[in-house]
């Protein structure tokens, strides 16, 4: 079994997904169950599918849960420039939130190609 917390990926998706609380608290109040709910739940995703899926026994089921967790973080990307959009955030906190999203996604991948099936 591998050890999720030693993973550089899954700390700096802890971090994101604290940003993305905080940045989602200045939402409009119509937003609470909606997009702000969204980008809350997508984000959570990535570090708790690392965790369970570094406790399964194949590296082929790992693997699935890394991407699982890579579609959370491109659910991510499209929910803060949809926030953008709305004018929700300002492009200085989607430019942040986009540069954080981009390394966990490269770490991502990085991790995906260096596990065989």
């Amino acid at each position: 079994m591998r050890n999720f917390r030693n993973f550089d990926v899954w700390k700096n998706a802890k971090e994101l997904v604290k940003v993305l609380y905080q940045l989602t608290n200045s939402f409009p109040d119509t937003e609470r169950y909606a997009l702000s709910s969204q980008i809350r739940r997508a984000s959570v995703s990535i570090p708790a599918n690392i965790a369970e899926g570094s406790a399964r026994s194949t590296e082929k089921d790992f693997r699935n849960f890394l991407y699982i967790a890579l579609g959370s973080s491109y659910e991510i990307e499209t929910l803060i420039d949809l926030s953008l959009d709305l004018e929700f955030i300002t492009k200085d906190q989607f430019d942040e939130v986009f540069d954080k999203v981009n390394h966990i996604q490269r770490q991502l991948n990085s991790l995906i190609s260096k596990i065989k099936v």
